[in-house]
């Protein structure tokens, strides 16, 4: 029996003769394609196309999708991604010929319902930020930092602060994106550590801060999925420094409708549509990264934005903006499918779906505590990290864990993330998944568990089950392969 790492490739379906398709007659004389297309762009020789039937086509690119693993296929539990379900009905949202057809070049009064349609989204994300004004323009996360960090820059230099405030305080268990974002923005990026509770350590923070500073980022609960029970005396140090506090939404998805960014201080926030509002991961393509500002920073914020006035919608220029930050307003598509999940939900469910998630990682963070190291031991949020110091001992390393994990058929968790903690296994549920699910996966990492003490080689040689084994993952990343080139 074939395994999924021997489909048949469709070029090696072919054979001459076999059709699944036939064009239609041209319709024009083939004359005037000589008018139309110049000599020098009409092709000398047929395209080498595989000759094969629809059913080999059809069975060609399903093969293709099943080598892939995705949260429509199983269980993804990729800690601080939030690598939730999609509700189908959104997707059918998004494709209403009235929203899918749209151009962005059309007049304001030719597009009132979709200009509605984002007015509402920027006044449902203020409201959920707990600040002023919203743009729907970033086109991601990280995107939405750099917009965020371009603001808080602006604001500095019209209190005629900016070459004064240079250097941006960042927690040691921050994402990535956040030291990038604000090295983009030419800022000085101070690490501040953690504390023995895993959040701010607000001794190390004050003695930071001064003139120099222009903000902190941070995200509450923070990567380790922990709550920083000192955010108001974080948020003090800050403001009475004359620095601001940039929220990083990445982790919005445990406290929405309980606890709002600018109740706790923050005067910027930036929302991950993908992680907290259930529209698809961009993977390169279109995302989105919504910015939600206070009442001072509003001035600010890119042009334009969709403002209403006597039932009728229209764009406006804030009167400081920083400009646009993306072409047109945002993916129009994206922001359509946000504002389904949020209508459908409404305000109660939302609410249910923070509660639903911090309850489903707490489940799986105290059943897999006996066989793991909890490095905090605290109640986690929506999401916690593990460390596989237990099994490093027995030759077994986290990554080790993660091949095997593929095996049960379950995407593995973010791991070495984030850095401050040892072999590091970072796991987020989300509230989609069943009880059903959860126990599987908890079975799964017992019993990789006991294999890591009693066989660690079957660990360590893991993946088995899979399209591929164990790449070189260094290679694959800096000599990726795009095409599929014939063997003879």
């Amino acid at each position: 029996m074939a395994t999924r790492s021997q489909i048949p490739l469709i070029f090696e379906h072919s054979s001459r003769g076999r059709r699944g398709y036939r064009y239609p007659a041209l319709d024009v004389p083939e004359t005037a394609l000589d008018e139309l297309i110049p000599a020098e762009h009409q092709r000398q020789q047929p395209p080498q196309l595989p000759e094969v039937s629809e059913v080999e086509v059809v069975r060609h690119f399903t093969g293709l999708s099943r080598l892939n693993h995705g949260v429509d296929v199983g269980f993804y539990p990729l800690g601080s991604c939030t690598m939730k379900y999609n509700p189908k009905v959104n997707e059918d949202c998004a494709r209403m010929s009235g929203y899918m057809h749209l151009h962005p070049y059309q007049p304001a009064e030719t597009v009132q319902g979709a200009l509605a349609l984002m007015h509402r989204l920027q006044s449902y994300l203020s409201d959920l930020a707990g600040l002023h004004e919203t743009t729907l323009q970033p086109a991601a996360g990280a995107h939405g930092e750099l917009t965020g960090l371009m603001i808080m820059r602006a604001f500095h230099k019209a209190n005629g602060e900016d070459g004064m405030r240079k250097e941006m305080i960042i927690p040691d268990s921050a994402h990535g994106t956040n030291p990038a974002s604000a090295k983009m923005v030419n800022y000085q990026v101070r690490e501040v550590p953690s504390d023995d509770r895993g959040g701010v350590d607000v001794d190390a923070l004050r003695a930071m801060v001064g003139p120099q500073t222009a903000g902190l980022m941070l995200t509450n609960p923070n990567t380790l999925g922990l709550f920083d029970e000192n955010i108001c005396e974080i948020q003090k140090i800050i403001h009475e420094a004359g620095g601001l506090l940039y929220y990083d939404g990445a982790n919005a998805n445990a406290i929405m409708g309980y606890v709002r960014a600018g109740d706790m201080g923050f005067d910027i926030v930036h929302f991950n549509l993908h992680k907290t509002f259930s529209t698809p991961h961009g993977g390169g393509g279109p995302g989105s990264g919504p910015i939600a500002v206070s009442q001072r920073l509003a001035p600010f914020l890119p042009e334009p934005i969709v403002a209403e006035q006597h039932g009728e919608f229209f764009f406006k220029r804030p009167s400081q903006s920083i400009g646009r930050v993306k072409s047109f307003y945002g993916n129009f598509g994206v922001l359509v499918r946000a504002y389904a999940y949020i209508r459908s939900l409404g305000e109660q469910g939302l609410k249910d779906v923070s509660e639903t998630a911090v309850l489903h990682a707490n489940y799986l963070m105290r059943n897999l505590q006996p066989y793991y190291e909890l490095p905090y031991d605290r109640h986690c949020m929506h999401e916690f990290v593990l460390s596989g110091s237990r099994q490093k001992a027995h030759g077994v390393r986290t990554m080790d864990v993660a091949k095997r994990l593929l095996d049960y058929g379950v995407h593995a968790p973010t791991v070495y993330f984030p850095l401050n903690v040892e072999e590091s296994i970072m796991v987020e549920p989300t509230e989609t998944e069943t009880l059903t699910t959860l126990d599987t996966f908890i079975g799964a990492m017992k019993e990789i568990a006991r294999e890591a003490e009693e066989s660690p080689d079957v660990v360590c040689n893991a993946p088995y089950e899979t399209p591929v084994r164990r790449l070189d993952e260094a290679q694959a990343a800096r000599k990726p392969i795009l095409r599929w080139t014939p063997e003879h």
